[in-house]
């Protein structure tokens, strides 16, 4: 599986978030941004990201997903 089709399927699961995405083909490092983890738990968010990418981890085409997620402002203060 490609980084740019991970990003399309988390960007189109979550709606304006920013995707980052680092990999070999087979493991992912995925950065996600988004309004929508306001006032999420950290299992939530992480819950909406794999239900983007649920399809391809069950079918083997996505191997191994790291997640990290941030609220826009929890970003400002990584950079």
């Amino acid at each position: 599986m490609q980084q740019e089709q991970i990003k399309q399927l988390i960007e189109s699961t979550l709606s304006n978030a920013e995707v980052m995405i680092e990999g070999d083909g087979t493991h992912f490092t995925v950065i996600v941004i988004s309004p929508l983890f306001e006032q999420q738990s950290r299992v939530k968010r992480q819950q909406l990201v794999y239900d983007a990418v649920r399809k391809e981890l069950l079918d083997g085409s996505l191997h191994a997903l790291s997640i990290k997620t941030y609220t826009p402002d929890e970003w400002k203060k990584q950079v």
